[in-house]
């Protein structure tokens, strides 16, 4: 056995979040099914476009910022937060003034 470092080509296009319109797919179809629903509920085409819209421009700014923000979201009701205080070690806080040290 060598030690010697393999190095395999991968193609840009995997490692690219799928989007369309540059929003990430998911997020872009969320805001198409909203945008159609409110069209249909209040029956007035400008309220269904201005629905898209928003929830678009949302979706391009969320995968912008973080491609997986939406998975994150989604699986953070799935799972506890774990902490334990009684792992931390106690701390001494003092306070210094122009007299001397407070406790």
């Amino acid at each position: 056995m060598t030690n010697e470092s393999a190095f395999h080509r991968v193609s840009k296009s995997l490692n690219r979040p799928l989007t369309i319109w540059g929003a990430e797919r998911r997020l872009f179809f969320l805001a198409a099914i909203m945008g159609a629903a409110t069209f249909n509920f209040f029956a007035s085409l400008v309220s269904g476009m201005l629905m898209f819209l928003a929830l678009y421009s949302v979706a391009r700014w969320a995968t912008a910022r973080d491609t997986q923000m939406l998975r994150v979201l989604l699986n953070s009701s799935r799972f506890r937060t774990h902490y334990d205080p009684f792992r931390r070690t106690p701390f001494a806080i003092e306070r210094r003034t122009s007299h001397g040290p407070v406790r």
